[in-house]
């Protein structure tokens, strides 16, 4: 599938004023997606906020769907979040871990999950266990099938990490997680809208994602996907009178879908703008999305590695749109600067976000550029001459 560029780059008019390289960050959204929001901020200001959620309910409502269409799971195994780490943390600390209970993760893990792994060790006497790395970087699954035992409780990973350029085989994980009957938890908070995302081919139990980043919806959106036969099993960290019914004065109800980890206050205008993102999304095509971003990130990193002093620090076979570098003599923070200053906007990543890969490959602060659909090669070319110009300084 061909994308048309310039529709898609209509839609994004600042896209023409700046090389937008920060996607991993939060990508820019499109007008339709403002347009959402403001229309229904417009409505609060009118009639009320109670008024228009009411006016809007089909509208609203009708997220759950797109969210399903967008992972190939149904409305009822989606809730809705305030953003990607709290959908996480519902599903993971609705878990129930006893002493001796072993959690495997990966080595590019993101630090917000590994801190709540390490709370919940204290709190529960539970053992964290990271997975091997293969000589790419990947995930090593044959070390996975050798350390799983009976005590492994959950696979907990990250698919696309917050640096590295990596993209770890989720499906693969998957295969052996069902083989052995253990929960797997996905974070896909880079990979949604950037990859085809099938929870039914990965096999994950429960998968987090933002609306911010590569789907370019509003921040303080994300959702949380949990497969129906594991709903019922898990009690939500923390309820209100929207995830359980109050039915007598000593008894409470759990609702029976993924609603059950939200709560009954929401962000409306940013829940349409979430939508219309979706279905923007969707509707361009996620195996199309995929290619161009491969085309973009794949120029990228051959436009840099060709440059002197530019090491680039992805890993994995088949590397995501998020490039990590860096550039002798200078410093992350100094390069990200330096590409304001030319309008090009790009990112950095602490090696505190990924401790353990950032450890074990003695990382510095990277640089963090990553491409979209919508951006063209002239963008890529920009940072690439940027680059060769620090590099020579």
């Amino acid at each position: 599938m061909t994308l048309d560029l310039a529709r898609i780059r209509a839609d994004v008019p600042s896209a023409a004023r700046r090389a937008y390289l920060h996607n991993a960050g939060a990508g820019l959204m499109p007008r339709q997606v403002v347009d959402a929001m403001k229309a229904h901020l417009d409505l609060e200001a009118e009639i009320g906020g109670y008024a228009a959620a009411e006016r809007e309910a089909a509208r609203l409502d009708g997220v759950y769907g797109s969210v399903a269409r967008l992972l190939n799971a149904s409305p009822d195994e989606i809730g809705l979040m305030e953003n990607a780490t709290v959908a996480w943390q519902m599903a993971f600390y609705g878990l129930k871990f006893t002493a001796g209970d072993r959690i495997l993760t990966c080595e590019a893990e993101y630090g917000a999950n590994y801190v709540a792994y390490l709370q919940m060790a204290k709190r529960t006497g539970l053992v964290i266990d990271v997975i091997p790395s293969d000589e790419t970087g990947e995930i090593d699954l044959a070390a996975l099938e050798r350390i799983i035992d009976g005590r492994v409780k959950l696979i907990s990973i990250t698919w696309v990490p917050t640096n590295g350029g990596l993209a770890n085989p989720a499906a693969a994980v998957g295969r052996i997680a069902r083989a052995h009957g253990i929960p797997y938890l996905l974070d896909a908070c880079q990979a949604v809208g950037q990859l085809p995302v099938d929870v039914e081919a990965i096999g994950c139990d429960m998968l987090s994602a933002t609306g911010r980043k590569f789907l370019r919806g509003p921040r303080g959106t994300g959702f949380l996907y949990v497969r129906r036969s594991l709903l019922q099993s898990i009690e939500p960290p923390m309820i209100d009178h929207f995830s359980a019914v109050w039915v007598a004065r000593d008894r409470y109800e759990l609702r029976d879908d993924a609603r059950r980890f939200e709560t009954w206050e929401n962000n409306y205008a940013a829940r349409a703008g979430l939508g219309v993102a979706v279905d923007y999304a969707l509707d361009i095509g996620l195996e199309a999305i995929e290619q161009r971003c491969r085309q973009l990130s794949g120029r990228l990193r051959e436009g840099l590695g060709a440059l002197p002093g530019v090491k680039i620090r992805d890993l994995g076979r088949t590397p995501s749109a998020i490039v990590s570098f860096t550039i002798e003599g200078s410093e992350a923070g100094a390069v990200v600067a330096a590409a304001d200053e030319e309008g090009i906007t790009i990112g950095a990543s602490h090696p505190s976000s990924t401790r353990i890969d950032a450890e074990a490959r003695h990382l510095p602060p990277l640089v963090r550029a990553s491409p979209h659909y919508y951006n063209t090669e002239d963008d890529v070319d920009r940072l690439v001459a940027l680059c060769a110009r620090l590099a020579r300084a």
